[in-house]
């Protein structure tokens, strides 16, 4: 689909010179008719392809024009058009409801007339289809209250006006009081209300009903020409669709699956000749097999209880048994076999069919009625009442219905040629928004956790099998593939693939009992690693054991020659997908280990060895495979066959970076959970979760278990910060104290408006059959809060820890406080924290009050990165918290540099060392006081001690106390302490003094013991492996993971039983659902409370979850996060309201996204802040970059985006201010796309770095990588690449510009395309003040870093007119500072402390490989400018 650019916003096209003439003007003009027309027929014209609405969108007609203009009397032509913008901007992913707001009476009107013309005959099928996506649009915005008054009446209970019977809408009452009393309350309303009222209730009881048969009368209208045929096919899958969507919301669904399975619409369609339209009708199959899904999901559709599987089976043998007493009663002789027959055999379809075939068609008919099936239809239908249709009825009712966890446990995880390229994620890849997709949705509210997992497992495997299909297929297309002499070729060349021989299959385990595949199959690949470089032959020898491999089975696409084949492949056949890309087989094993040449376990010393002189390069290794059993079990099955044996053909292997290839252990992981009948999420929690009723339910006001009494420790710094913290709080002082004092605070929450346990009773106005939506949190008045305090226990003359533990150190906002309020009491708590506000500090602060409230309970720290996650579990670190219970598992880089490292492996070794000093101590101890004896030989001996001699000598010494003797004289350590750091006693000291040392040194010593008895364990257990997990189960109270991590190791650390009280998510609006979900199931055991506290903090103005695939991340809506469906649904949470990261003008850039954000004080008188940028005259511009060398944008490879002469202008820009004197890691250089980083790291790496002058002058930037990783970082300066230059690109997602504009503290510098971007209507507001000043770099010259000038001083500046300008600029400037050097007037600048942060991510690999597709022109261009 071809999409509107820049030249055309701008350009002569009829459409922009129409918009610039009507409503791009100061006044719009009135709407005219014959402006309208033109319109119309320019988007009619181009209905297939919708460039003219996508134009109009950007030229913003729906907001200026069509919208303000609209009013009842507006012409059709207006009313389409505005809802066919509506589609493009939801399809775009752009506000849309907002826009509608303040005109909720026009909007209403605009709603109606939409849904009488989805109705209406006279319209065109193509018309309808769109109107129907407008309506799929607005039932997935059921949390915008204006969408949703209009939405609600379309599916309440009056719908069942319209079903074949009053006794089978009275069963169905019948089942429920509250059922009863909302048709009572509907059809009292329908009796009371007026004449147009009436036709206004009336029209909207009927419109799902009139709706379904007109989808019906489509469906078998055989009737038609080809384009009708084909504009009726997509009608009935965008119906399809809506009907799966009313169906997978439990308010939608209450009523509408009652509706629908009494119009029988799962047989009318399966039985349609439109169904059976060969391929051209396979998305509408596809779409009617996930309605059978939704309309049979094992659910009850009033009350959302999910059925268990015997539920389930009771109530289909609940029909059988009535299906059988009808029989009975009706045709007792005919159907007596039926009558007689078992449940198992009449769940059989065509078991149950062949009974009823000795009834005459009259006779089958009563018999479908009396089973309360509908039997007639309007005369008007085209609907085929036939013996197949009422067959079919019955047996849809009574056959067995499989339950959606044999669907996902059929379903592999490991993928295979056939289901890599299964037709359905094929549509996917092709995805434009024209057609529905048969995939399930994540939307506001979920039917059951079942329905949750479900539906995350389907679309994480689609989007994990689209991405190892997409690397697959550019590993193949770099190796170049063709035959010759027979043989397949390797023309090319790819990092990630080396061609081999056959596997050779070692060993066949034989199957586990129940079990029909083999348990294990091991086979060996041999390597051919002689041509490697070493450091890529070290990517191959680095594999760890479970890593996942692809044998490839790779043959060159046939050629087609149509002229000799009549259209056919010249090999005989149509080529599948797949041997279009080159895969004739796939097969997925995993590794067991990689071999040298003498077939030993290849480790880190024969890797070190290859590296010396002397040492042969190897010419081979041996990988140990274990082969995915499934597909060998068919393979072998296969071959017995005598159709050969696939594995024979197997020739080339390939790999994928450690870090993207974690697929495997999360959809394991996620299956199993899926299948787990009893998923452990708490009943506090569980409501909130789905989307069901009160979004306040599980907030710590709410929930009875409030605590009240709470130990804030450091939170506060001093009495005048807890005043200012305590807003709106009434604050009371504990009558034992007098006046101020200062830190630690206990408060306790004396009074509270609110009872803790009170249910806020919903507004009249919503009744229970209304689609749940957000609700306003309670209002309370002022809290009572009273204050006390306590001396912290001394803990003996040594220091607890070598290690120098701090407070906080912040002064937190009141916003701030009231999150960690929030998050220290039990209950769900939303943090949402926008850029430079202290969300880690916030974090941190919650972790260490919980640990030191709730010593025992332990807390899981969830981040969506290891970077992330890493910059949390540092502060943690620092904090007061027992380095012993802390703990870091995954493979990141941990900032906390400690003596005893965070990781397992660290922190085990770090335990063995703490036992050996320890144990010293206790026999010091032993030697001061005269024990003979080896009491500090093992853990066990010094418990011996502990119990044996020193309880009873510290009971002799205080008894000798009470009996009057001196504390000094009593004393027995006086020569274990003489090492204390100062004399333990002073003679000035008094009793009570004296006492609270000798209690001190008691702590110390209990403490050291305490310590010594947890550490027994480590030496009764022999295997590092149950130390390890020791450590884990037993010791660390603070666990921090990534949440890939998490999902990968959930089931290992359940079998272990390992459970948390606490779970914190930092960054939780960049995780999807159910990365966020899994880690809230490691929850502690149900005797033990279960899960206290689930934190999630993060942003959701921020970037979202990264999702590759557009079908799975717009449609499907994948890339929504926990966090953001919380925040959608109104479940209260606390916005931090102050930032202290940038100077308020670079904050004002993004303020209009944060209606009440503020700069801390500082930001306006810290001197770093309120200096001017040396050599740069503002703080902050858009510097418009022209094409270079006749150059803008270019696309070597697909959304590989690149800008040389933006890059140039970057490079130049950071090499200007290193020649200021600007250190090189406060600079940061961010790409709006993974091409143009690696562009400019190519630029880089020619202009700036290496071991001579160059290197010494520039060096590396602090970080060159894109938005999309940066979000959570910051620095000083940053030099942002907009790339692109003939339109917005995705930084028209207004979430990534926002992490663009908010990580610089005092400078940024954007580069662009000005035309580009002041021409969208979505950046206007970011935009405005970067575009107020000059589109041209001003430099101030004479001028070195740091300056003295401040920021609002004005001084003279040279505007440079161009990347050649700056470039020339930049060039005499460095001559001019080598020839100083030379003459010795200057001396050279020490080397840039930092190498260049350069982003590590998964895009590594295809980025270098998509570099060599640049041509040798872009090459040559990189040398330089000057």
């Amino acid at each position: 689909m071809s999409r509107p650019t820049t030249a055309d916003l701008v350009g002569d096209h009829p459409l922009a010179q129409v918009a610039r003439k009507q409503w791009l003007t100061s006044k719009p003009s009135k709407v005219l008719p014959e402006t309208l027309q033109g319109l119309w027929d320019a988007v009619e014209s181009d209905a297939n392809a919708p460039y003219a609405l996508l134009l109009l969108e950007q030229l913003q007609a729906l907001e200026r024009y069509l919208w303000p203009s609209y009013s009842d009397d507006s012409s059709n032509h207006h009313v389409l058009l505005i809802a066919l913008l509506v589609n493009i901007k939801r399809q775009e992913k752009l506000p849309a409801w907002s826009l509608f707001a303040d005109r909720p009476d026009e909007f209403s009107s605009f709603f109606r007339r939409v849904t009488h013309w989805s109705l209406d005959s006279s319209l065109s099928m193509g018309l309808r289809t769109h109107l129907l996506s407008f309506l799929v649009n607005a039932f997935q915005s059921l949390d915008d209250a204006l969408v949703r008054r209009e939405c609600q009446p379309l599916v309440s209970i009056g719908i069942w006006q319209d079903l074949h019977s009053d006794e089978s809408r009275q069963e169905r009452l019948n089942k429920s009081t509250q059922l009863q009393k909302a048709w009572r309350a509907a059809t009292k309303r329908l009796e009371n209300a007026d004449v147009a009222g009436q036709a206004k209730l009336r029209f909207e009881r009927s419109w799902l009903y009139t709706l379904v048969l007109h989808c019906i009368d489509k469906l078998y209208d055989s009737d038609t020409s080809a384009d009708q045929r084909r504009d009726n096919l997509q009608f009935c899958e965008r119906f399809l669709e809506l009907m799966c969507d009313l169906l997978a919301q439990l308010p939608t669904r209450r009523y509408v699956n009652a509706l629908l399975q009494d119009l029988n619409l799962q047989s009318a369609a399966l039985l349609s000749p439109l169904y059976q339209d060969g391929d051209d009708a396979a998305l509408l199959r596809e779409m009617h097999q996930l309605l059978h899904h939704y309309m049979y999901f094992p659910i009850d559709d009033h009350n959302g209880k999910q059925l268990s599987q015997q539920e389930h089976d009771e109530a289909h043998n609940a029909r059988i048994a009535r299906l059988q007493n009808v029989a009975l009663k009706l045709h007792p002789e005919k159907l007596k076999i039926l009558v007689l027959s078992n449940y198992g055999s009449l769940a059989q379809r065509e078991e149950l069919l062949s009974h009823l075939k000795v009834l005459n068609d009259a006779e089958l008919i009563e018999l479908t009625s009396h089973l309360d099936l509908r039997t007639t239809y309007p005369e008007r239908s085209n609907i085929i009442l036939d013996r197949t249709f009422f067959n079919d009825l019955i047996a849809t009712v009574i056959e067995h219905k499989a339950m959606y966890t044999s669907t996902v446990s059929a379903a592999p995880v490991l993928p295979t040629e056939s289901s890599l390229y299964d037709p359905i994620l094929l549509r996917a890849d092709n995805y434009t928004g024209s057609h529905p997709l048969p995939i399930p949705k994540l939307n506001l509210q979920y039917l059951s956790l079942g329905d949750f997992l479900y539906r995350s497992f389907m679309l994480y495997r689609a989007e994990a099998f689209s991405v190892v299909r997409q690397h697959i297929e550019d590993t193949i297309k770099r190796l170049q593939l063709r035959i010759g002499g027979g043989q397949v070729r390797f023309d090319g060349f790819s990092r990630m693939a080396i061609p081999i021989s056959k596997p050779a299959i070692i060993e066949t385990v034989p199957p586990r009992v129940g079990e029909e595949m083999p348990a294990e199959v091991r086979v060996e690949v041999l390597l051919d690693v002689s041509r490697l470089q070493p450091g890529l032959r070290r990517e191959w020898e680095s594999f760890k054991e479970g890593d996942v491999v692809f044998l490839l089975d790779v043959q060159p696409p046939a050629v087609n020659d149509r002229s000799l084949t009549n259209g056919h492949a010249a090999h005989g056949h149509l080529q599948s997908a797949a041997e279009k890309a080159g895969v004739k087989v796939l097969r997925c094993a995993e590794v067991i280990s990689v071999l040298d040449d003498n077939g030993r376990v290849l480790r880190r010393e024969h890797e070190a060895a290859d590296q010396i002189d002397g040492f042969a390069r190897p010419r081979q290794r041996r990988l140990l495979l274990r082969l995915d059993g499934a597909a060998y079990k068919r393979d072998k099955e296969r071959a017995d066959a005598g159709k050969g044996d696939v594995l024979e053909s197997i020739n080339v292997i390939l790999r994928r970076r450690a870090r993207e290839n974690t697929f495997k252990a999360v959809l394991d992981n996620i299956k199993q959970l899926t299948l787990t009948q009893d998923v452990p999420v708490p009943d506090w929690l569980r409501d909130v979760f789905l989307g069901f009723g009160d979004p306040s339910a599980a907030a710590y006001k709410r929930l009875p278990n409030r605590v009240a009494r709470v130990d804030y420790g450091d939170t506060f710094l001093d009495w005048q910060h807890l005043i200012e913290g305590l807003e709106g709080k009434r604050v009371e002082v504990d009558p034992g104290m007098e006046g101020s004092f200062p830190p630690p605070y206990i408060l306790e929450t004396t009074a509270s408006t609110q009872a803790a346990n009170t249910t806020v009773p919903r507004a009249k106005k919503r009744r229970h059959d209304q689609p749940d939506g957000p609700e306003p949190a309670p209002s309370a008045t002022a809290e009572t809060v009273k204050v006390t305090t306590y001396k912290p226990p001394t803990t003996g003359p040594y220091s607890p820890s070598r290690r120098r533990r701090t407070g906080s150190g912040v002064r937190f906002t009141p916003r701030q406080i009231e999150a960690i309020t929030s998050g220290t009491q039990p209950g769900l708590t939303l943090i949402l924290g926008p850029p430079g506000t202290g969300k880690t500090d916030v974090t941190t602060q919650i972790i260490a009050n919980v640990y030191r409230n709730f010593p025992r309970q332990r807390t899981l720290v969830i981040a969506h990165s290891n970077q992330a996650l890493d910059q949390v579990f540092a502060k943690i670190g620092s904090r007061h918290v027992d380095e012993r219970h802390l703990l870091r598992l995954g493979h990141g880089e941990v900032g906390d540099k400690s003596e005893a490292e965070a990781g397992k492996l660290g922190r085990l070794e770090g335990f063995v060392e703490r036992t050996a000093g320890l144990l010293m101590e206790v026999q010091r101890l032993a030697d001061s006081i005269g024990a003979v004896g080896a009491h500090g030989g093992s853990c066990e001996t010094a418990s011996y001690f502990a119990e044996v001699i020193m309880r009873p000598l510290w009971k002799r010494f205080w008894d000798a106390v009470a009996a009057g003797e001196g504390i000094v004289e009593a004393f027995p350590f006086h020569a274990y302490f003489t090492s204390a750091p100062h004399p333990l006693f002073s003679p000035a000291s008094s009793s009570e003094e004296l006492i609270e040392i000798v209690r001190g040194c008691e702590r110390h010593m209990d403490k050291m013991f305490e310590e010594v008895a947890e550490m027994r364990p480590l030496e009764i257990l022999r295997h590092q492996r149950d130390k390890m997990d020791y450590l884990l189960v037993s010791e660390a109270r603070i666990v921090a993971m990534t949440a890939t991590y998490a999902a990968m190791r959930w089931r290992e650390m359940t079998r272990l039983g390992v459970g948390f009280d606490n779970v914190v998510v930092e960054e939780a609006a960049q995780m999807v659902e159910i990365e966020a979900f899994v880690p809230m199931v490691l929850q502690g055991r149900k005797e033990t409370g279960g899960l206290q506290r689930l934190i999630l903090v993060g942003d959701h103005l921020q970037n979202a979850p990264v999702i590759q695939n557009a079908a799975y991340r717009d449609y499907a809506g994948m890339e929504q996060s926990l966090f953001q469906r919380l925040i959608r649904l109104g479940v209260p949470h606390t916005i931090l309201d102050a930032q202290g990261r940038s100077r308020p003008s670079l904050a004002q850039l993004v303020m209009w996204r944060y209606p009440h954000l503020t700069n801390l004080s500082f930001t306006t008188t810290a001197p770093e802040f309120v200096r001017a940028n040396a050599g740069l005259r503002h703080e902050y511009q858009f510097i418009s970059v022209p094409d270079y060398k006749g150059r803008g944008e270019t696309e070597p490879s697909p959304h590989f985006f690149q800008n040389l002469g933006e890059a140039e202008y970057a490079v130049a820009l950071f090499q200007y201010m290193r020649l200021l004197g600007y250190p090189a890691e406060k600079i940061s250089i961010l790409c709006a796309y993974a091409g143009q980083r690696a562009l400019v790291r190519d630029v880089l790496a020619h202009r700036c770095k290496g071991a001579g002058v160059a290197g010494r002058l520039f060096g590396m930037p602090g970080w060159v990588g894109t938005v999309d990783k940066y979000q959570g970082e910051q620095n000083d300066y940053v030099i942002l690449s907009l790339v692109r230059t003939k339109g917005v690109g995705f930084m028209r997602d207004l979430r990534r510009l926002t992490v663009a504009l908010s990580r610089a503290r005092l400078g940024l510098y954007v580069l662009g395309r000005r035309e580009v971007f002041e021409s969208s209507l979505e950046l206007r507001e970011a935009f405005g003040a970067l575009l107020a000043k000059p589109e041209r770099l001003a430099v101030v010259a004479n001028e070195m870093y740091p300056t003295t000038r401040l920021l609002e001083d004005d001084v003279e500046s040279v505007e440079m007119s161009g990347v050649e300008h700056l470039g020339q600029y930049v060039y005499e400037m460095t001559q001019a500072k080598i020839k100083a050097l030379k003459e010795g007037a200057e001396m050279l600048p020490p080397a840039a402390t930092t190498v260049g942060g350069l982003e590590e991510d998964g895009e590594g690999e295809e980025a270098e490989e998509a570099m060599d597709d640049v041509d040798e022109a872009d090459q040559e261009n990189v040398v330089g400018i000057a």
